[in-house]
């Protein structure tokens, strides 16, 4: 499999472009890309030092969300294999609107209107992760259940912090899944509930990692709490995901749209 480097150069904190360029060069599964993310470039400067590293790299690509029109003439110049993405949006788009864009760096993910909410969500979602403060459910957008290691919590602050959901956690024990119901705290919340799941195999490596040689990883334990903790999702007819190939990003984005 050949190798090649692909750079992701932002004006801001890089996380849009790092997004397009992954999303791109994921349909060339003949090449294996390293990323290299090169945030805050905001300055003449910076822009020149940028297209100096990456013309050391021959055949590098360059993915680029520079807004400001010197700073992208200066990639421009420097003759890269460069895919400007606002040179390939900005035109048709201000064809449709009748209107030219004006250049702002870092507007998407600057301190827009939703920041204070957002931090709330995420200080929320450490305040009922695995199970804590379940008083405070009924405050809550959604609810994640699951046994130990599925992806509750990373999955819970990334709603957070990027959609500003309100995302609580709740980790099925041994106990709970003996039982032939949800735990009780769950049930008077049941419509804002959503399993996660994931194969057996992959929880027993997952759990192998941080517990190795334990019955808790052995495959036959997490054989045992799948079947029983999905189950009680078939009981309660929760929306589940299963989690086995899938990025916190992909399974956030899938919570996020389930009815």
């Amino acid at each position: 499999m050949e190798n090649r480097v692909a750079y992701c150069v932002s004006d801001h904190t890089g996380v849009t472009v790092e997004a397009v360029a992954n999303s791109v060069l994921s349909q060339f599964p003949a090449f294996e890309f390293s990323l290299i993310v090169l945030p805050f470039v905001d300055s003449a400067a910076k822009a020149r030092n940028v297209a100096a590293q990456i013309a050391a790299s021959p055949g590098a690509l360059v993915f680029s969300t520079l807004t400001d029109p010197v700073l992208r003439s200066i990639l421009h110049n420097a003759r890269l294999n460069l895919f400007d993405v606002f040179e390939l949006f900005a035109p048709p788009v201000e064809g449709v609107l009748g209107q030219s864009a004006t250049p702002s760096g870092g507007r998407t993910h600057g301190m827009a209107n939703d920041y204070e909410s957002r931090m709330d969500a995420v200080n929320f979602a450490l305040n009922l992760d695995d199970g804590l403060n379940p008083e405070r459910l009924d405050q809550a957008d959604l609810i994640l259940v699951g046994v130990s290691r599925v992806g509750k919590t990373p999955s819970a602050l990334y709603l957070a912090l990027q959609y500003g959901l309100r995302t609580a956690n709740y980790p099925l024990t041994p106990d709970d899944l003996a039982r032939d119901s949800l735990p009780e705290v769950l049930l008077a919340h049941l419509p804002r509930l959503r399993g996660l799941t994931l194969s057996a195999e992959r929880l027993a490596a997952i759990r192998q990692v941080r517990y190795p040689d334990s019955r808790y990883a052995s495959l036959q334990q997490c054989r045992e709490e799948i079947t029983a903790a999905e189950r009680l999702f078939e009981r309660h007819n929760l929306p589940v995901i299963d989690t086995t190939r899938m990025s916190v990003e992909e399974i956030a984005a899938r919570l996020r749209l389930r009815p």
